[in-house]
């Protein structure tokens, strides 16, 4: 009886120590909840995406830059994921064009119930650089068809690059960087009127030349470019701005500078247009960013937060090249309701995406 006894409280001994154990090994897991990385990003978007572009449309983002060589869209609900986004060049250039070589800064913009690419292209030489645009009736503009709709200028037909376009009290505008003649030597702003979306009714209007310290580093071998360039128009509270990229983007000065206006102004009237004396976004070695320029505008999905796009080089020296890269950050307004960029960025810092 004895041995029976001990027999079975050295069984029950040992099956309490194996389900102890086994709970040891195996305890229960815990519902899981949103991983922390989930809400964060690190820039850059990409590691090369010069003159970037965004438009937010109906749940997700499109997103371009120049390739040269064609026009060509990504499309993703999460801009901060550019990189895994669906990508398609949308429309490739026939050889032998006025309009088929270095196809520079395409945007992508909807008026009325189309689309519309605006984008620079040149014969094989800087000098024949144009505005030109293609048109899409797909609602979905990495869908359908995109057809040629011809060059865009006004009556003087000047060198022009890095149209922007944009949409005020009912009218629309098209800006762009141009010559005054047709020698190289300093690039200008400036503005016209649009009858539809691949014409201008009117005489080109001068907003900006290079004037400030800022705005007139460009030396080449030869010769000295300075620069207004890449304008991009945005609106808040009483005021309009038209930001734009100055000096050489060859050299480390490229910079980001301001126009200003009244929301209620003529656009076209020079005079209502003023300069900040100072540049908004600058290079800052520290990020890394050299160069930061040539930026694009665009919202949180929940339409609450401002947010620039704008390329920068990683070290020094790099220039207007493919080491050019896009990044992302969200801007406030100042007390002036200026828009406020701050420094850039450092890369693979990490930041909380765009509010959903």
């Amino acid at each position: 009886m004895k041995l029976q006894k001990m027999t079975g409280v050295l069984i029950l001994v040992l099956l309490y120590a194996a389900l102890n154990g086994a709970r040891q090994v195996t305890p229960p897991v815990p519902p899981q909840g949103p991983k922390a990385s989930e809400g964060i990003f690190t820039n850059p978007l990409l590691e090369t995406g010069p003159d970037p572009w965004v438009v937010w449309w109906k749940g997700f983002y499109y997103y371009s830059n120049s390739s040269g060589t064609n026009l060509a869209l990504r499309k993703t609900p999460d801009i901060t994921d550019v990189r895994h986004a669906q990508n398609k060049a949308v429309w490739i250039p026939e050889p032998g064009h006025p309009w088929s070589n270095h196809l520079w800064a395409p945007e992508l913009h909807r008026w009325g119930n189309m689309w519309y690419i605006y984008f620079a292209a040149d014969a094989g030489d800087n000098a024949s650089h144009r505005i030109y645009v293609v048109e899409n009736d797909s609602d979905d503009p990495i869908e359908g068809t995109w057809t040629f709709k011809g060059k865009i200028s006004d009556s003087s037909d000047k060198w022009a690059i890095d149209p922007t376009t944009f949409e005020l009290r009912g009218q629309h505008y098209l800006v762009w960087s141009g010559w005054k003649g047709d020698n190289d030597g300093e690039q200008n702003l400036y503005i016209a009127h649009m009858s539809n979306p691949w014409s201008i009714d009117s005489p080109r209007t001068l907003i900006s030349k290079p004037t400030y310290p800022w705005e007139v580093h460009g030396n080449l071998p030869g010769r000295h470019v300075s620069v207004n360039e890449g304008p991009e128009f945005i609106s808040h509270g009483n005021k309009m701005f038209i930001a734009f990229s100055a000096s050489g983007c060859w050299t480390d000065f490229y910079t980001l500078g301001v126009l200003e206006a009244s929301i209620d102004a003529d656009p076209l009237n020079a005079k209502n247009w003023t300069k900040v004396n100072q540049p908004f976004l600058s290079t800052d070695p520290n990020s890394p960013a050299f160069g930061p320029g040539h930026n694009g505008f665009f919202k949180s999905p929940d339409g609450q937060e401002d947010w620039i796009i704008y390329h920068a080089n990683p070290a020094p020296g790099e220039g207007c090249k493919n080491s050019r890269s896009p990044r992302i950050q969200r801007f406030t307004w100042d007390e002036l309701g200026r828009p406020h960029f701050g420094k850039p960025v450092p890369l693979n810092q990490p930041l909380t995406k765009p509010a959903q």
